[in-house]
Formats: C-alpha cells, structure tokens, sequence
C-alpha cells in the first residue's frame, strides 16, 4: 500500500526527512512575514503560496530545498544569489547550510510587486 500524499503544508513538513524540518519550517515562516497575505495550500504536491498569483513554492529534496518562485525574480537577483544553484525559476538552498532568511524575504517581495504591478494593468 503507497503512503498517503501530504495534503496541507503542515502534513509535508512532517512527512519530509528529519534533516528537512527545520530548514523547511524556516523557509515557510520566511515567506509568511513577507507576505502575510498569501494563501497557503498545496500544488503539485508541495507548499504553495498564491497572492495575486502565483508567488512560491518550495520542496524538499536529498541534499538541498528547492525555492521556486516565478520568472523573472531569480535573474533580478542573480547577484544576490551567486553561491547557489539557481535556474529560470528555481534556487537550491543546501541541506548543509542555514536558510538565508533575509534573501528569501527579499526574492518573495520582489514577486509580490509583480503580481501587485499585474493586477493593476
């Protein structure tokens, strides 16, 4: 018989590796104070956030936590994100390594804008 699928963002986070747990509780708080308004759910059977649009997700994986938030954020901050494993929508945080709390903020901000800057056209 397979395991059941996590089916809200508490149920993932208790489901992924040990290792995992903390860092994914620490990337969702992130993501939460930057953006309190946000919807949390799941999608594609991950934590999701939805203001506006689409806004983050996030995984948990063998040896990093993946960070997914719509183009264009992540070349926006290519700088800010040298050190990391990054792709048009996609950064790697290393399990090995703390959450960059601040960093996570500041790329979960720069979307909202968007979706806000969207909105109103």
């Amino acid at each position: 018989m397979k395991p059941s699928k996590p089916k809200t963002p508490d149920a993932y986070i208790v489901a992924a590796p040990k290792q995992a747990q903390a860092k994914l509780k620490a990337l969702r708080k992130a993501i939460r104070q930057a953006a309190p308004k946000a919807k949390e759910k799941l999608s594609y059977g991950m934590p999701y956030y939805h203001y506006l649009g689409r806004l983050a997700y996030f995984a948990a994986f063998k040896n990093h936590i993946g960070l997914y938030i719509p183009s264009p954020v992540v070349a926006e901050h290519k700088r800010e994100l040298k050190g990391y494993v990054t792709a048009t929508a996609t950064v790697q945080f290393p399990m090995e390594k703390p959450i960059p709390v601040s960093l996570v903020k500041k790329l979960v901000k720069a979307r909202m804008k968007k979706n806000e800057a969207m909105k109103k056209k």
